[in-house]
């Protein structure tokens, strides 16, 4: 997170904030809260690889009696994660405050803004389930499809944010639109089975965890298949934008991640799941994610909204979406 990013948390935190909130401010909120969701998917990813997942054996204490672990390695990372948790959830409702706050208020914004704060609440919970069940394959994967369904949640805040109350406008046509959908459902499906390999395989988190009792092999051999699936229909999807004269820098970026995405999927299978390059692999499906979703809303144009001076239009659709979307 970015010191100016940080400080703004710290003002949400405080409570210093204006009377009326403006626009701008309101993206600012939003982007950090995404920055939130994601960091806490990589530091959960740090808590397994590290063999963390255990650190705390009990929850919401540490160990049945005191919430702060003794001082030790893996104690420190569960409970590090821990805590990350509990500013996630400040930002979620900051996002909620703040769109309360905004002018002008768009009831839309603050009913996706109690969303993201209803699926954090989820998220802890079945945090805490899966220590309870000694890190469970079904509530480890359960926990992380929660993270991406989140992440999902403040993406369609951030687009709803840029634009004004009503339906988007489609730039393309509706077969084009229905080929976008269907690259998110394979995505979707990608991902999915990516936790049946970890479910299936090494770094569980611990030594005591269960695996699914599943071939690793069929498994990843699966998994992909569902990858190259999902490359094909990126790849159709960017000629079907290029007949039609769209740029196809709609969807471009995300196939240079999944084809980068692929490669270290297959290097870190054929030298035996390394920890370090399964991190490499997170990183990698959290970036595919976030730039398919990208492409589906930059086939949208929103609304203008009602009261917001031009110019801040303007910098919402330039500044904004190019720092959270990459367009």
């Amino acid at each position: 997170m970015s010191r100016d990013a940080a400080a703004y948390l710290f003002l949400m935190v405080r409570g210093q904030h204006h009377a009326g909130e403006s626009p701008d401010r309101y993206l600012r909120v939003v982007l950090i809260g995404g920055i939130l969701l994601t960091l806490i998917i990589f530091t959960g990813a740090a808590v397994r690889l590290t063999e963390s997942g255990l650190g705390c054996e009990d929850w919401p204490t540490c160990d049945g009696e005191k919430i702060v672990p003794e001082l030790n390695f893996h104690g420190w990372v569960e409970f590090g994660n821990r805590l990350l948790s509990g500013v996630v959830a400040i930002g979620t409702i900051a996002a909620v405050l703040w769109a309360r706050r905004r002018e002008p208020r768009r009831p839309d914004l603050i009913r996706w803004a109690w969303y993201l704060v209803a699926g954090v609440v989820a998220q802890v919970i079945v945090g805490g389930i899966t220590v309870l069940v000694d890190l469970h394959p079904l509530l480890v994967s359960t926990h992380f499809l929660l993270s991406i369904l989140l992440l999902w949640m403040v993406v369609v805040l951030w687009f709803k944010a840029t634009g004004g109350i009503g339906r988007p406008e489609p730039l393309v046509d509706a077969p084009t639109v229905r080929h976008s959908l269907g690259l998110i459902a394979v995505a979707t499906a990608l991902l999915v089975t990516g936790t049946v390999v970890t479910g299936s395989g090494p770094n569980s988190g611990d030594f005591r965890a269960d695996r699914f009792n599943l071939d690793l092999t069929w498994a990843a051999r699966i998994h992909a298949v569902m990858a190259w699936v999902t490359l094909a229909v990126m790849v159709t999807l960017a000629l079907r934008l290029v007949r039609a004269g769209r740029p196809v820098s709609t969807v471009s970026p995300a196939i240079i991640a999944a084809v980068a995405q692929g490669g270290v999927g297959y290097l870190q299978y054929g030298i035996g799941v390394p920890p370090g390059l399964v991190m490499v692999h997170i990183v990698g499906a959290v970036a595919v994610w976030l730039l398919v979703l990208r492409q589906h809303f930059l086939l949208f144009e929103r609304p203008i909204e009602v009261g917001v001076p031009p110019r801040r239009r303007s910098s919402d659709r330039t500044t904004y979406e190019a720092n959270f979307l990459g367009g």
